[in-house]
């Protein structure tokens, strides 16, 4: 389940901080800490005491502590966290792609839970979920005064247990009880359709799955227009907060042949780790027109990154969210996990994301409707208060508009995509020339 908010709008400081990840241990011991440091721990413990027992109400000892680790690492960038057993294993559900649940997208709307749509051959569909239901009770409990998460933390569960809906559907004269029992719910990382002579497909997020996701939709889309046919792809990666680093590698490497995808450096400047594409095309050499927008950010822009520098696609749309950092998931006692920034990447021209996102090569706006003028939707890493400075960030920052419409036919930035595979537009960005690719000579 999602948030309708990011169907519309990105929430890439989230979003982008919750799943770029690559999971491992740290890559070296830090030195021993100085008679300063140990001092200044004391004091910490001296304060803590001091709380704990004198505190006008008697605090939650857990969360003070969580609370002074989170305080420390949040002051180093907005990404590193700690997350307690709970939060790590929600950060595992999504990583991975698949829980028990009802199979629904849903959003908050007048206090309720309003779903956006049900997923076809899920519980929820078949026990007759349509879209537009407002659900007011979950196992008789009322809905209002809940929050999103906490609505949706209920109605996921474990699989084969059952759980019930109160329904408010327009049109029925009373509230509608279904009792659904819950399965594992694999989201779709990759959605994809065919527009007559071109083959879309968008990527959410890259989790485990967003790989094996991509290829499947490529071979549909290749059963479905003749290859004579077929004028090229739209890969949209808007709205993409991010997700697995191995994920964006390989996705990338459907797309390449040779080279260099992306490269990570650590805080010793001989810890540069470099991943390389393999041989194989997977569409062929077809045309490829990537979309971007401010809520593009982290494995999105490794993406855009390596097939813009390689001149293997031609990205369109806004300025990318411009977060170029990774962060190593440490495991932690008790089922708690330290996520740390431990790198930043850098595009096969050896150019740094960071603070500075990906630059389109063709420009596109696309305009917000009445209802959004006036409101903040750029998304931007450089916006972030504590982020960390990129090499190639200037004042101009990173980060644009971060907008979808809900309508293709209102979507000018997909829709230039299409007319540019079709030749109805023409820019000497488009087809890129991989002869003119630009490749890192350190």
């Amino acid at each position: 389940m999602v948030r309708k908010l990011s169907l519309l709008l990105a929430g890439a400081l989230m979003g982008a901080s919750a799943m770029t990840i690559v999971y491992g241990a740290p890559g070296s011991t830090a030195n021993a800490a100085g008679s300063e440091t140990y001092r200044q721990l004391a004091i910490f413990g001296d304060i803590f005491e001091r709380v704990r027992g004198q505190y006008v109400t008697p605090p939650d000892e857990k969360s003070l502590v969580e609370n002074a680790i989170n305080g420390m690492l949040t002051s180093l960038d907005p990404h590193s966290s700690y997350m307690n057993a709970e939060a790590a294993k929600d950060m595992r559900v999504q990583t991975k792609g698949e829980f028990g649940g009802l199979g629904i997208e849903v959003t908050m709307e007048n206090e309720l839970v309003k779903v956006i749509t049900p997923i076809d051959d899920t519980p929820a569909a078949k026990a007759g979920v349509l879209a537009g239901d407002y659900i007011s009770k979950i196992d008789g409990e009322e809905v209002r005064g809940l929050t999103l998460n906490d609505a949706v933390d209920k109605m996921r569960g474990l699989v084969n247990t059952s759980i019930k809906l109160t329904i408010l559907r327009e049109g029925a004269d009373k509230p509608i009880e279904l009792t659904i029992v819950r399965d594992i719910i694999k989201v779709k990382a990759v959605k994809f359709r065919v527009e007559n002579d071109i083959g879309y497909m968008k990527i959410t997020s890259f989790t485990e799955k967003t790989f094996d996701d991509l290829q499947s939709a490529i071979e549909k889309i290749k059963k479905d227009i003749p290859n004579d046919k077929l004028k090229g792809y739209v890969l949209d990666l808007r709205l993409n907060p991010g997700g697995l680093l191995d994920q964006a590698v390989s996705v990338s490497d459907a797309f390449l042949d040779r080279g260099e995808i992306v490269s990570t450096r650590g805080r010793d400047p001989k810890d540069i780790t470099r991943f390389d594409s393999r041989a194989g095309d997977l569409v062929g050499g077809k045309p490829l027109v990537v979309l971007v927008n401010g809520g593009s950010a982290s494995a999105s822009e490794i993406v855009a990154g390596a097939l813009q520098d390689h001149r293997r696609a031609t990205v369109v749309g806004t300025q990318s969210f411009g977060k170029g950092s990774v962060q190593t998931i440490i495991p932690l006692a008790e089922n708690g996990a330290l996520r740390l920034t431990t790198a930043l990447y850098y595009t096969p021209s050896g150019k740094s994301i960071q603070g500075k996102g990906i630059t389109p090569d063709i420009k596109v706006d696309q305009p917000l409707p009445d209802e959004l003028k006036g409101r903040d939707v750029t998304r931007g890493e450089s916006d972030l208060k504590g982020h960390i400075k990129g090499v190639e960030e200037s004042d101009e920052g990173s980060g644009s508009v971060a907008y979808v419409p809900p309508e293709a036919k209102d979507d000018i930035q997909l829709n230039y995509a299409f007319d540019l595979l079709r030749g109805l537009k023409t820019d000497p960005a488009f087809p890129p020339n991989p002869e003119k690719a630009v490749m890192n000579q350190q």
